[in-house]
């Protein structure tokens, strides 16, 4: 009835539900683990033997697991390991930045296969978008041409960009740390029509931590937090092994936190991202070799870049602070597209870092750690998305909504 009220409550699930989540379950145990036989996973998954032969069965025969080489441990019968198969999926990530775009392609494991990317146009999505659907074609043809039955087996297209999103913004006339226009076209709509594939949108912050956790130092790792430091600044909350992205998609976009310096006010990321660095020291952020060039500076220790380092990271410092306070994690990581030479320097900058609830005698992860510093990170993490959206554990997989 129409006048009839809503009802708060969480879905369900049936049978076919739970047999996924089971099914998503033993993927994941291989993916962390590497081979491992049906009573390694039994144990480790607290499945029945028969559950798991019947899963393992299922997986084999959808091309997703194989078995290896029996080996003998002991006096008992030998057993079979079973690994996933690489080849078994494949998905595409697709990073949207200011002036560039990178499309990448992953198989199952979050392999590296192809990557490619091309530069936008000043002009906009609309004009942008023909551009970004050419380089996915491309990459799909390169793959498609490398392995013939990829196409059938590819499972998304993840994309990545940064946020916040669905916020009201000022026009990017006045503030061009934001991509207004390319968030409020409707980009997912025109990728799915022109590619065919399902399409997921996360922020650059959040792909960034979703390749931490496929195949980076958060592979193994139910709670961490990957700070993000690009063109902004941003953090990726891995919460009880999930990505957690909050009621709108902007859980963790950090760089908006206000710091107040005497009377000023300035949001974080103006002060210690990327571009706030390209500002300090002068540079066009539409430079081809930039990436070098800071990479270049910071290797010779150029005076004007560890001027920026030494303030960046007392901001990085509190920020960390305020992560560790606020979310409880094993580790806090540091990632995204700062060259290896300054993101290295920048870490030791930081530290010693500030009391806080995460300074505990027990800990067997350092607070803080280097991650990914790659140009192609946050597109790898868009490509991690559909592959994880298919095939990992997740609470929303076993929902009847």
């Amino acid at each position: 009835m129409s006048g009839m009220r809503p009802i708060r409550a969480k879905s369900g699930t049936n049978h076919e539900g739970t047999s996924a989540h089971n099914r998503r379950v033993i993927i994941d145990a291989l993916r962390r683990n590497g081979a491992l036989s049906r009573a390694d996973l039994a144990r480790a998954t607290l499945l029945t033997k028969q559950t798991v032969s019947n899963i393992m069965e299922e997986l084999e025969n959808d091309g997703l697991v194989t078995s290896r080489q029996s080996v003998r441990r002991g006096r008992g019968q030998p057993s079979t390991p079973y690994a996933l198969v690489p080849e078994g999926a494949f998905a595409i990530g697709l990073q949207i930045d200011r002036q560039v775009t990178r499309a990448i392609a992953v198989n199952l494991v979050g392999d590296v296969l192809i990557r490619k990317e091309a530069r936008l146009p000043n002009s906009g999505p609309e004009d942008g978008t023909p551009v970004v659907l050419r380089l996915i074609a491309d990459v799909r043809g390169e793959l498609t041409a490398q392995i013939p039955y990829a196409e059938e087996r590819l499972v998304g297209l993840g994309v990545a960009m940064p946020g916040p999103f669905g916020v009201r913004q000022q026009d990017e006339t006045d503030n061009p740390w934001m991509m207004g226009a390319w968030q409020r076209y409707p980009l997912l709509e025109r990728l799915a029509a022109g590619t065919g594939l399902s399409v997921t949108l996360q922020n650059d912050a959040a792909a960034c931590a979703t390749a931490e956790r496929m195949v980076g130092v958060a592979h193994d790792v139910d709670h961490a937090v990957c700070l993000y430091v690009g063109y902004g600044i941003g953090a990726g909350l891995i919460l009880d092994g999930e990505l957690y992205t909050g009621a709108y998609g902007n859980a963790g976009e950090i760089g908006m936190a206000l710091l107040t310096t005497g009377a000023r006010t300035t949001q974080l990321e103006h002060r210690a991202s990327l571009a706030s660095l390209y500002e300090h020291l002068g540079l066009d952020a539409m430079a081809s070799d930039l990436h070098e060039e800071i990479n270049r500076r910071a290797a010779a220790g150029d005076p004007a870049v560890l001027e920026w380092i030494e303030r960046a990271a007392t901001d990085l410092r509190w920020a960390i602070n305020l992560i560790e306070t606020v979310f409880d994690p094993q580790t806090v990581i540091l990632c995204g597209g700062a060259p290896i030479e300054l993101a290295t320097r920048l870490i030791a900058a930081i530290e010693p870092l500030l009391p806080s609830n995460a300074d505990r005698p027990d800990r067997t992860l350092p607070r803080l750690q280097l991650g990914m510093t790659d140009l192609w990170a946050v597109a790898r993490g868009a490509a991690a998305e559909p592959i994880g959206h298919a095939f990992d554990p997740r609470f929303a997989a076993i929902l009847k909504a």
